[in-house]
């Protein structure tokens, strides 16, 4: 059989050659690195058979894919540890994630807290001595079936119930058999380090309504050096949570007579949050945005019309009704809804496009207890949210400019470690997606043409589209590493249809223009709890809620103070003083800790001869200046928009 490599080079191999036997014939270097293999582009075990002519592109540990492969593999090795632990389990799915792996597991009288997890790793790295290789099964349904009913696991059972006979397979490791596609790595020698690095409830299927089951998490690497560097990591990663520096810095909080997943701004917060919106706001004047208001709810109709009713209604904030029968409203859970209504509340011309509407409108979605996280995942939230309304010819164009703002945006916070990643729907399933092949097709093309022409570094990911249309989402890297998705831009040729959109043109004749969804924070409160994590919440002197703080050495000095407060402030530069019987040293270390960019300290010497004296936040003395220098060189930084490296990369 001919087999293909990923430099176009053909080799003939005997039929039923696996990937590892290949490789074997290529370099037994190559053989040891290697974790799985690509054939005709889906992820497959080394260890199974390839019967007829294919492409072959072998996947180490620095492929995303291979990392996923061990990581799945990793799970099932912690499943034979618990299983051989606490005899009767049943487990439901143990999928690879991000960072490692998890497996949700139905305990029934037994019970498992964070002081059993060492004992667990232990075990596992007993079973990793053993190196049993994970045999895959073609089995079928009924002997499928046969197996966990007399294994007592209705969980599996389940799944089986959505299998089609002739697609079932088991793997096999050691004392552990379960039921799964795989692929996974050809044995558990493999895995080196290991930490199982949390324990959570997860109810079955995801439905509060379902039995809660007990959710493990794990990471797992191919040597121990390489889980130290990533518990340095997690150790990191934890001293920048934002909900930990929310509560220190006094930026946010949440109230259960609030409501769950509802954030409260505290003024500290709320002056963050204002600056980051005038500072999007100046921009988008300045690039020909209007802005616009719409209510915090909507009839039922609005939401049948965009389709939004059909897609989430169910899973949304149930209707609001009224005394009059049959009126129903919903909370906003989309914005673009309410700006197709305002674009069609005047006449149109050819003339008047494009019209970019812009609004910071709070939305609200209903999100499950066990899935609220911090600001990053909250049933209240703030768009930053713009649909431009423009003829088909100027589409890419329009796209391109948007990139321009979303660009302008990252450099201006410090994100410049990024890629976009290009939504497309699903290649075989349409069934998800509202609109005509033909105008997916044009939305498609022109967002990729945009990201081209831009010179974005992209990757295409197929059935990541919204329903209504093709995206480009932004996938942004933070200080210490981890990806988060950030601002995204969406093309519609659908919604104008539904609302029956249009514009006369140039030859007196109507038509339909095209919808472009953007929103470069994605949502405000998203967007601060990743800023926060990212500068460790040193934010930037132009958005850092207090710039200065003044620390008098001693009460006689506090008269100074407060003239040097009061000239800060007439100059809109935002000061305290620290007014506290305090050592001096007291006051520095409670505003290192306080994470505020500036310390101004009063004594003696900076009274006689009217001068500052100046701290920089994790730096240290910056020196003698007079109060006019010291103002002029906070504007300079100000208007510069400079951004402090809180701390440099850690992986």
């Amino acid at each position: 059989m001919n087999i293909t490599f990923p430099d176009g080079a053909v080799r003939q191999y005997d039929e039923g050659s696996t990937a590892m036997d290949i490789a074997k014939k290529i370099s037994e270097g190559l053989a040891r690195k290697i974790l799985a293999a690509e054939v005709n582009g889906e992820v497959w075990d080394l260890t199974r058979p390839i019967k007829n002519d294919a492409s072959v592109k072998f996947l180490t540990w620095d492929d995303e894919k291979a990392k996923s492969t061990f990581w799945h593999s990793s799970a099932h090795l912690m499943a034979e540890a618990i299983e051989s632990s606490f005899p009767g389990v049943k487990f439901w799915v143990g999928p690879p994630i991000e960072k490692g792996f998890y497996y949700d597991i139905d305990l029934g009288d037994n019970q498992i807290s964070e002081s059993d997890l060492e004992k667990l790793e232990k075990k596992m790295r007993e079973l990793v001595k053993q190196n049993s290789s994970y045999i895959r099964k073609e089995i079928s349904k009924a002997d499928a079936i046969k197996y966990f009913e007399e294994k007592g696991d209705e969980y599996k059972l389940d799944l089986l119930s959505g299998l089609e006979d002739g697609s079932i397979t088991f793997y096999t490791q050691g004392e552990f058999t379960d039921l799964c596609r795989g692929p996974h790595i050809p044995s558990t020698g493999s895995i080196k380090g290991i930490k199982l690095t949390g324990i959570a409830g997860a109810y079955w299927k995801g439905d509060e309504r379902n039995k809660m089951l007990t959710r493990i998490y794990g990471v797992t690497f191919p040597s121990q050096k390489e889980l130290d560097e990533y518990l340095v990591f997690l150790e990191e990663a934890k001293k920048r949570d934002h909900r930990k520096l929310g509560k220190e810095l006094e930026l946010f909080t949440f109230s259960e007579k609030v409501g769950a997943g509802l954030p409260l701004w505290l003024p500290k917060g709320a002056m963050l949050r204002e600056r980051l919106q005038q500072f999007l706001q100046k921009a988008q004047i300045e690039s020909g945005y209007l802005p616009v208001i719409t209510p915090h709810i909507g009839s039922k109709n609005l939401y049948v019309t965009s389709g939004h009713y059909e897609k989430y209604g169910k899973d949304s904030f149930q209707p609001i009704k009224t005394p009059v029968e049959g009126e129903e409203f919903f909370l906003k859970p989309m914005n673009c809804p309410h700006h197709c209504e305002i674009y069609k509340a005047l006449p149109r011309s050819y003339k008047d496009l494009p019209l970019r509407l812009a609004e910071f409108g709070t939305v609200y979605r209903y999100e499950q207890s066990g899935e609220l996280h911090g600001l990053t995942r909250v049933r209240g939230f703030t768009q930053d949210d713009a649909h431009l309304f423009c003829m088909p010819d100027q589409v890419k164009d329009e796209f391109k400019k948007v990139i321009d703002l979303v660009l302008y945006v990252f450099k201006s916070l410090g994100f410049s470690d990024y890629t976009a990643q290009i939504s497309l729907r699903d290649r075989e399933d349409k069934s998800g997606y509202i609109g005509s092949d033909e105008n997916w097709d044009l939305a498609e093309k022109s967002i990729i043409e945009a990201a081209e022409e831009k010179h974005l570094d992209t990757v295409i990911e197929y059935g990541e589209a919204a329903f209504y249309g093709p995206k480009l989402d932004f996938m942004v890297r933070d200080a210490i590493g981890r990806k988060w998705q950030l601002g995204t831009i969406q093309v519609d040729y659908n919604l104008p249809e539904r609302f029956d959109l249009t514009y006369i043109g140039e030859d007196n004749a109507k038509h339909r223009p095209v919808m472009i969804h953007r929103a470069p924070f994605g949502s405000m409160e998203r967007f601060i709890a990743v800023l926060t994590e990212h500068c460790a919440g040193k934010f930037p002197m132009w958005l850092a809620p207090v710039q200065v703080k003044i620390l008098p050495i001693s009460d006689k000095f506090l008269s100074y103070a407060e003239n040097v407060f009061s000239e800060l402030k007439n100059n809109d530069i935002r000061a305290e003083i620290d007014d506290r019987s305090e050592k001096i040293g007291k006051k520095i270390r409670d505003t290192e800790l306080a994470k505020i960019p500036l310390m101004l300290i009063i004594g003696e010497k900076e009274v006689n001869e009217e001068m500052v004296s100046v701290r920089r936040q994790g730096k240290g003395d910056e020196g003698v200046k007079s109060l006019h220098g010291f103002i002029e060189m906070i504007q300079a930084e100000v208007k510069a928009k400079s951004v402090y490296n809180a701390t440099a990369k850690v992986l």
